[in-house]
């Protein structure tokens, strides 16, 4: 079940709609997605390397807090709960995207938002009937799930193999491979990727957190890596870049293309399931995140009651409540700007959490508070490494290619008022009242 949270909160609706948003890169974003793989890596070593040497100590929050105090943990927490939230809002924006390609009425206001709203409650309800009921469908859900993604990726392969190596090339006119295109597409190819730490944070409920955690991270990441690269880059290649940019399924338009219509509607049901499976994993996060900051008393200590579940009933239903909220703020973009918009956002908020962390590895190996045991001249290099990748990529979310910010240009800092960066750490910037503010009350109440 540990894998599959991984494997499952990693691979979801971003990878089955996030060629579409790869479009105005073209190339680049292949060599986005080698970097990216290589980084996810290199955080994944950082957390299997925190959980084995902590494994009760609460996820990345706790590790924060070990290394630079509370306030920092908090922060990080508080950015993280809050890049959850809006993330689950983008899932289910991506996944309602599939739907259309069955339904074409979804995709279009207003019951794009009712969808979108009906998908986050149904899965609020299967969480607050308990973290086992949840796993049991995050278990189906990824085996469903990784059936069309191989199959794209089994047909890249063939084409490199057996076809004109032209017919690959024919979709895209010539791009200039430009550093600054690759950093935008890379922030955007780690939306598939972020999961990373999923395994860490409900360690509290995990048989022999020890063992089993680190090994579901190492072995999650480099399955969901192996296939993201392959498969998005088939459809990357395949699709014109025209076509691609508007897309509300690539997968499904490229196993339309060869072979069918009736190929593309059951590529479309299964991605549909995948971004519905993804989607649950990250329910449950929103709720184990609120709830362990509710336990640490920087949170109200309704957040941090269960059900006879075990479930967090007063969490999850605050986290959906926000999940809405910033689905119908956003009702009159398209599917595809409204999913561009939110992952870049969410994935700036996390990014900070993957710095904190890969930092607090380095200082509590430091300061001998964590054991560096046999693989640590292994663990310190990665989290060097995984620290400046962590804060290249938060660079590249404030990348734009939007006409109206570039003024004619290809690529170009987004405007302050729109760039997801600044918004991202306005964000973080609001936790600190809310942090104090709740150390002034008696117990967090």
């Amino acid at each position: 079940m540990c894998v599959a949270l991984v494997v499952g909160n990693m691979i979801g609706s971003g990878i089955f709609l996030l060629p579409a948003s790869l479009a105005p890169y073209g190339l680049n974003s292949v060599a986005a997605w080698l970097f990216t793989a290589g980084g996810a890596m290199l955080l994944a070593v950082v957390f299997a390397a925190l959980t084995r040497a902590f494994p009760t100590a609460g996820g990345p929050f706790a590790f924060t807090g070990m290394a630079f105090g509370d306030l920092a943990a908090f922060l990080v927490a508080w950015g993280y709960w809050i890049s959850i939230w809006v993330g689950n809002a983008a899932l289910a924006t991506g996944t309602v995207g599939y739907l259309g390609a069955l339904i074409p009425q979804v995709t279009r206001q207003p019951y794009l938002t009712f969808t979108t709203l009906g998908m986050v409650w149904l899965l609020t309800g299967v969480n607050i009937a308990g973290a086992r009921a949840a796993g049991g469908l995050q278990m189906v859900t990824t085996v469903l799930k990784l059936a069309p993604l191989a199959l794209i990726a089994g047909l890249g392969a063939w084409l490199f193999v057996a076809a004109d190596p032209g017919f690959l090339r024919a979709a895209h006119a010539p791009t200039p491979f430009r550093l600054d295109a690759v950093t935008a597409a890379a922030t955007l190819t780690l939306w598939a990727m972020l999961g990373i730490e999923c395994a860490a944070v409900p360690a509290g409920k995990v048989v022999d957190p020890e063992r089993t955690v680190p090994r579901a991270t190492l072995i999650g990441t480099a399955v969901t890596a192996l296939i993201c690269v392959i498969a998005c880059t088939t459809v990357i290649l395949l699709v014109p870049a025209g076509r691609l940019a508007s897309s509300t399924a690539p997968f499904a338009d490229v196993a339309t293309r060869f072979w069918g219509p009736a190929a593309g509607g059951w590529l479309a049901v299964f991605a549909a399931i995948s971004g519905f499976g993804c989607l649950n994993g990250w329910v449950l996060m929103q709720g184990e995140v609120a709830a362990q900051m509710a336990r640490q008393g920087v949170f109200p200590r309704l957040f941090a009651r269960q059900n006879a579940r075990g479930a967090p009933v007063a969490a999850l239903i605050v986290g959906s409540g926000l999940v809405s909220v910033v689905v119908l703020l956003n009702a009159s973009k398209s599917t595809v700007q409204l999913f561009s918009f939110l992952i870049l956002v969410s994935t700036a908020a996390t990014l900070v959490l993957y710095l904190a962390c890969s930092l607090a590895a380095l200082k509590l190996m430091a300061t001998g508070r964590m054991a560096a045991g046999r693989s640590g001249w292994f663990v310190v290099p990665c989290a060097m490494a995984a620290a400046l990748y962590a804060l290249w990529a938060i660079a590249g979310a404030g990348i734009s290619t939007a006409p109206s910010d570039c003024g004619g240009a290809l690529i170009c800092w987004a405007r302050w008022w729109q760039n997801p960066v600044y918004l991202g750490f306005a964000m973080l910037a609001l936790g600190a009242p809310v942090y104090y503010a709740m150390r002034r009350r008696p117990n967090g109440a």
